[in-house]
């Protein structure tokens, strides 16, 4: 007996070890033993609006965008036993969220929910009356909200920086909190037998190094309908390098999205590969140092490049000892193919020639332009502005050009820090010194963003007689004012009362919304903000309020340079 107890505890201990060890997202997403880990979250067959590692503005898709029918309120079941962990309310990005972790060593993430079940829902609101904000970023203790598999944790909506209904479910690695691909523990729920596409390519050359086609300006290609071939002739000669625009397909939808696998190699020989299969925070940006930055934020185009600049630290890139860039130095054809791979095996190849022609390479137009270096810390400085950016802030050297334009009557000189967009890792500081104040109060000016003669809000912390602020992206600056208040609109007034929600929109044109409050006779009352529709909405169900009585309710919106706009209306209720 003694043997059988010992012999069924060993067998209990080692699977509940089994259980701990995590899969890694790289491994085969074949791998049937991962099918048993998750469960669905939805009670109908899954189709995908997204998938994980889609090119995204500034990050990567971190999760599986799963459609709810069009429709917001579908209820959203735990994946697997666990405990939430961490619950967040913002006007943008998931909306509202759940992380949910798990003892398997995984964290599941619930993003865009309309609503949660009223446990959750009530802790939330609590804190949200105790602290009188809508914005909540809470990390229960791990005996508050405990769930069984399949268990229902919230309802499915279109919060945040949704833009239409669906769930965003994510799989994190709990000890890293490190963002993998889900789709290896969700795949046999759908069917794909769709393999991506590429749809054109851009060739590089590497400044003084390489040119194309005579040129050393990136060239679109494009192939042939039965890809076998380019549609134009290109030769090349010294230092090039390849980018492509590519998306995946799946059956029983019209949604594109990204391409998990891409091969480059060049007569034989692997010179390039990506493997969208996990990703860490502190990376997430270097997605624009992988792609061509300057072509998204002109064309709203993605091509990802074949090459990995010397500054990007991206582990899904990995290229030969040349980082991915071709040299051309013989008269002959190479021979290029694409090979492009999806979570279900579904591939295709395209192949295609340069032909190595010798041809002058054109020298590097450099007169004139500042040589940021990405290994160091660079300054450039102007009269009246000076950038800083820190060791590790570029993906590659680059040699700037910066100019100052000047005006009479403006606050302060608008600053070129380049003529094409570039991206920096992070933040960085950019102070501007006014040359004038026509408004003396020092807290109406801000740093503006300059494209054409539209004027983007970035920020700015006024100090004698400088303004600071944190930039992203080499581009063009200056220093505007805003004097002007908030516009608070109400929406459907004669209803508010029969339909017990009272909705205003806000909008300011110029910094944005920066703060918003409410109040029932004096009172904290809450407002929950939709920051893509510009709608502030009060439930009256929820604004702890006593039935019959007339209540004195006051709306204060305020901007990014302290402009306020009150409202006030008598409301029952």
């Amino acid at each position: 007996m003694k043997r059988y107890c010992m012999i069924g505890f060993l067998c209990a201990s080692l699977w509940a070890t089994a259980q701990e060890v995590p899969f890694s997202a790289g491994d085969s997403c074949r791998n049937s033993s991962v099918e048993s880990v998750f469960t669905s979250p939805f009670d109908f067959p899954l189709y995908l609006a997204g998938n994980f590692g889609e090119l995204r503005p500034n990050h990567f898709h971190g999760g599986l965008d799963m459609k709810t029918q069009g429709v917001i309120g579908k209820p959203v079941r735990v994946v697997a036993d666990g405990y939430v962990s961490r619950i967040t309310v913002s006007p943008t990005g998931y909306g509202n969220a759940l992380y949910v972790t798990h003892p398997n060593g995984y964290t599941s993430v619930y993003g865009h929910l309309e609503r949660f079940i009223p446990s959750i829902a009530r802790y939330v609101e609590d804190y949200q009356y105790d602290q009188e904000t809508f914005v909540v970023d809470l990390h229960p203790d791990s005996t508050m909200f405990r769930f069984r598999q399949r268990d229902v944790i919230a309802y499915s909506g279109n919060t945040g920086s949704s833009g239409g209904p669906h769930l965003h479910l994510e799989i994190r690695e709990t000890a890293t909190d490190e963002i993998l691909d889900p789709m290896p523990f969700f795949q046999h729920h759908l069917k794909d037998t769709r393999a991506p596409r590429l749809h054109a390519m851009m060739l590089y050359s590497s400044p003084g190094e390489g040119v194309v086609n005579g040129s050393s300006r990136k060239q679109r290609v494009t192939f042939l309908k039965d890809r076998k071939g380019l549609s134009q002739t290109v030769t090349a000669w010294g230092k090039i390098g390849v980018g492509v625009s590519a998306n995946d397909y799946m059956d029983g939808t019209g949604n594109v999205y990204g391409v998990r696998l891409i091969t480059l190699t060049v007569d034989g020989r692997e010179v390039f590969r990506s493997l969208t299969d996990r990703v860490a925070h502190d990376e997430n940006r270097a997605i624009n140092g992988w792609t061509d930055y300057e072509e998204y934020r002109r064309r709203r185009v993605w091509y990802a490049k074949s090459f990995i600049e010397p500054g990007n630290r991206l582990r899904m890139l990995h290229a030969d000892a040349d980082r991915g860039w071709i040299t051309i130095d013989e008269e002959r054809d190479y021979r290029f193919c694409y090979r492009l791979e999806d979570a279900f095996g579904n591939v295709s190849t395209y192949q295609f020639v340069v032909r190595g022609k010798a041809q002058p390479i054109p020298d590097r137009q450099d007169e004139g332009r500042q040589l940021l270096r990405w290994k160091e810390t660079n300054i450039v400085q102007r009269p009246g502005m000076e950038l800083v950016i820190p060791r590790g802030m570029l993906y590659k050297d680059l040699r700037v050009n910066v100019a100052m334009q000047t005006d009479s009557v403006a606050p302060s000189f608008v600053y070129q820090l380049n003529d094409s967009p570039e991206p920096l890792h992070t933040y960085c500081p950019l102070k501007i010194r006014l040359q004038r104040r026509p408004v003396e109060d020092s807290t109406k000016y801000y740093i503006a963003q300059k494209a054409g003669n539209a004027l983007s809000y970035v920020g700015g912390e006024y100090a004698d007689g400088w303004l600071t602020a944190s930039i992203r992206e080499l581009g063009t600056y200056t220093v505007a004012i805003d004097t002007v208040p908030p516009v608070v609109t109400p929406v459907n007034r004669a209803s508010w009362e029969r339909s017990g929600k009272i909705t205003y929109r806000i909008r300011d044109a110029r910094t944005g919304i920066a703060s918003y409050r409410g109040t029932m006779d004096g009172r904290f009352v809450l407002f929950e903000y939709s920051a893509k529709d510009r709608a502030l909405v009060c439930r009256l169900s929820h604004a702890r309020l006593q039935r019959g009585k007339r209540y004195d309710l006051e709306l204060q919106v305020t901007d990014h340079c302290g402009n306020v706009t009150v409202v006030r209306e008598k409301i029952r209720y």
